[in-house]
């Protein structure tokens, strides 16, 4: 097919080091280098011989496998822990402070600005970048995707801190982790289908490690429109609540976006932060002006009353904020009095909120994600846990969409504004009977 091949021994690693060379240096043809490896290499009994793969050594393997490598054999310590009952957990306790950051004063965007919410990600990462440049090490790492993710203001403010990794989302996942628990502000961004479903298992190994990642993922949910069925990330809350480790952040709009990304990298931990593709109105309070803004602080945990109501209540998180506030509008203007609730925080539920919206009576769910593994989900539980009862329904996603523009997706999976109003209303006339 055209490749230059190159042949190396995987073992040498002076023989790895010349290939590499030889490749980067040869400016015409693509190269393939070959390593030639033996498994089990070192140890002449196991040498290429798969049964020992996943085989622990009978005892006289295991002790010239140690002598061979130059390990110490503590294996009778080892032992003793394990029967005294103390388990073989690493004494190692990474302990993340939270950082001295400068974080900067949290910018509003305007009640008649349109804002998509990476957008706004990407705005407060460059203010972080500019106030501490010189003052805190700092890394973004990205995968060919600076405009689609909005890091270019950190690369323009720290080019040097800026780590373009390419297609290699694994790879990138791995070394974000490692810097993480390095001293290094560690920001790793990618659309929602790679940052959070390709690189599942890194991020299940970057919390077994108790990493200190800010990762922030946009084009999540049928919110990536066009871009159909391939790129339909609709499970980033139900695969992150998987991960003791980590806590899952979706923000409603653009200011709410920006306070988020404030309040993460000043907190030690591992976040996991999902936003849309779309330009989103910014939700306002009842007077018309913004809600996130003025004296709102973000508070991890702790869901948002936008509107009251004693007729129903909808809890929606994330994109689906500002669709059920369109569906509030409608359910006012027919005379009925329904509460919204936005929860950024779906995998640990604000329970007191959670038990205003029952007190109505009512309660419907709406997100931009799999409909049994989300907010919808965490509700639920709730709700039962607590003994709670309530007219309940959830509406979500409940198949892969097709290609389209994000309105008209919502329509086709019945968690538009139209069909929000639509179960809301027959909530209510359940509740009456």
């Amino acid at each position: 097919d055209g490749w230059r091949v190159l042949e190396a021994d995987g073992h040498d690693y002076q023989a790895i080091y010349k290939a590499l060379r030889e490749a980067v240096r040869d400016d015409r043809n693509p190269v393939a280098i070959i390593c030639h490896t033996t498994m089990g290499k070192g140890v002449p009994a196991i040498e290429d011989d798969e049964e020992y793969h996943g085989k622990a050594l009978p005892p006289d393997l295991f002790e010239e496998a140690l002598r061979v490598l130059g390990v110490e054999n503590d294996l009778e310590r080892l032992a003793a822990l394990r029967k005294a009952g103390t388990g073989m957990r690493s004494p190692v306790d990474l302990g993340h402070k939270r950082l001295k950051l400068r974080v900067g004063r949290a910018k509003t965007y305007p009640a008649d600005t349109k804002l998509d919410n990476r957008s706004a990600w990407g705005n407060a990462l460059a203010d972080i970048a500019r106030l501490n440049k010189g003052r805190v090490p700092m890394a973004c790492v990205d995968c060919d995707l600076v405009p689609s993710v909005r890091t270019g203001g950190f690369q323009k403010v720290l080019p040097e801190a800026f780590l373009q990794v390419g297609v290699q989302e694994h790879n990138a996942a791995t070394i974000a982790g490692a810097l993480s628990v390095s001293g290094v502000l560690t920001f790793f961004s990618d659309f929602g289908v790679f940052g959070f479903d390709e690189t599942y298992n890194q991020h299940r190994l970057n919390d077994i490690n108790e990493t200190n990642l800010k990762l922030v993922c946009t084009h999540c949910g049928l919110d990536v429109g066009e871009d159909g069925k391939t790129h339909q990330c609709l499970d980033y809350v139900g695969l992150m609540r998987n991960l003791y480790g980590f806590k899952v952040i979706v923000p409603a709009d653009a200011n709410q976006t920006d306070r988020v990304i404030r309040y993460i990298a000043r907190e030690p931990g591992n976040f996991a932060v999902a936003v849309g593709r779309s330009k989103l109105p910014i939700v306002t309070d009842t007077r018309g002006k913004p809600f996130f803004a003025g004296d709102y602080k973000f508070e991890y945990g702790k869901a948002d009353i936008i509107r009251r109501g004693s007729d129903a209540a909808i809890i929606a998180m994330g994109t689906s904020v500002v669709y059920c506030l369109e569906a509030w509008q409608a359910l006012k203007a027919q005379g009925h009095d329904v509460a919204l609730i936005a929860v950024a925080c779906p995998t640990e539920p604000d329970m007191r909120a959670i038990r205003t919206a029952a007190r109505t009576g009512a309660v419907v769910t709406c997100e931009d994600h799999q409909v049994w593994t989300g907010l919808g989900a965490s509700v639920a539980m709730a709700l039962a846990r607590s003994g709670i009862a309530c007219q309940f329904e959830m509406l979500g996603v409940g198949r892969y969409a097709s290609s389209g523009k994000p309105a008209d997706l919502f329509a086709e999976q019945g968690i538009d504004p139209a069909s929000v109003v639509h179960t809301v209303k027959r909530l209510i006339r359940k509740k009456r009977r």
